[in-house]
């Protein structure tokens, strides 16, 4: 009859280990080299406090938003973040500090003669600048200036003025796109060297070219940052950047000053036919239960406009401070 004997990994190991060792009457170095070596230090508590508060940070969240934002499916976008008040108050600063510039700087050059027509791209950069400022003071407007007109005429005029308003924003865009692909040819040819007869133009234009290859080169740098960077160290510290602002939920008085009413249908379906990030329907229900709005029943609306039950999205609120659709975090 055949016996079969049955040992433990451990003492399996043990055995090998020494008859390897009685038979060659040496120790394995790597053995001795891995048994001497200090073990790993894990990573200290600063970087990971510091980790956290990056995490955490608005600035961070924002991005976040904007990169889902432009590589989500269409159909889950929800708002807007390049349409909140703080990004729309940066735009306004960057554009002001542009004109101001420009204008300053032509001002003060009257004598330089650069060899190409330098003054006319700056000039043409400038008025586009200035038609960003009026753009951005009309989507000011459609956004946060309430009006007091009917509500069926005023929903209208509104999709005709956005309609008008992303048709004037492309064409910017490619204003600015062919002016920025002739001032490098411009200025980076050899032929065209004007640093020598016309410093501060040329400073200029150096500059503007490189303020637009910063926002050009924007979604790759942001690409980089939460593709790449941030998975690595995560990785590297063991706690998930991109959770870190969905481990704390939102305060009673953040929740309780978001603005909240009775459902009634007819309003209820004008609200969400203005909401640009959802589309409206016959029957709208809320999303963290499921279920219907019926008449009388109390609703809230968040910061993006996105309207749910009050009992559910407070409860969803007290352990997550952002939109359950759009993922928009409560103003903190």
């Amino acid at each position: 009859m055949n016996t079969r004997y049955f040992s433990s990994p451990d003492t399996l190991c043990n055995s090998s280990y020494a008859v390897s060792s009685n038979s060659s009457g040496e120790e394995d170095p790597m053995v001795l080299e891995a048994q001497n070596s200090p073990p790993r230090a894990p990573p200290s508590s600063f970087l990971i406090r510091l980790a956290m508060r990056v995490s955490r940070a608005r600035w961070f969240t924002f991005l976040r938003r904007v990169f889902h934002y432009q590589n989500g499916s269409r159909s889950d976008l929800g708002s807007n973040p390049f349409n909140s008040s703080t990004w729309m108050m940066l735009e306004l600063i960057a554009l002001v500090v542009q004109i101001s510039i420009t204008t300053f700087t032509v001002a003060i050059s009257k004598r330089e003669q650069p060899v190409w027509p330098m003054r006319i791209w700056i000039v043409g950069y400038d008025i586009g600048c200035v038609l960003s400022l009026l753009l951005l003071y009309g989507r000011y407007q459609q956004l946060y200036v309430p009006q007091a007109d009917l509500e069926q005429q005023r929903i209208s005029e509104e999709s005709r003025n956005s309609h008008l308003m992303n048709k004037c924003r492309t064409s910017l865009e490619l204003f600015f796109a062919i002016w920025f692909v002739m001032g490098n040819v411009w200025v980076f040819d050899s032929r065209f060297g004007s640093y020598n007869r016309a410093p501060k133009l040329h400073v200029l234009c150096m500059s503007l070219l490189a303020w637009n290859t910063l926002c050009y080169s924007f979604p790759f740098l942001l690409f980089l940052l939460l593709c790449c960077c941030v998975p690595l160290i995560s990785s590297f510290l063991g706690y998930n950047m991109n959770l870190g602002s969905a481990e704390r939920g939102a305060s009673e008085d953040q929740i309780s000053g978001l603005p909240s009413w009775r459902y009634t249908e007819v309003n209820t379906k004008l609200e969400l036919d203005n909401d640009i990030g959802s589309s409206s329907t016959d029957d709208p229900e809320c999303c963290i239960c499921l279920a219907k709005y019926r008449e009388k029943e109390e609703v809230r609306q968040l910061p993006c406009s996105h309207i749910f039950h009050l009992k559910c999205v407070d409860q969803w609120l007290k352990i997550i401070s952002c939109c359950p659709l759009c993922k928009q975090e409560l103003e903190r």
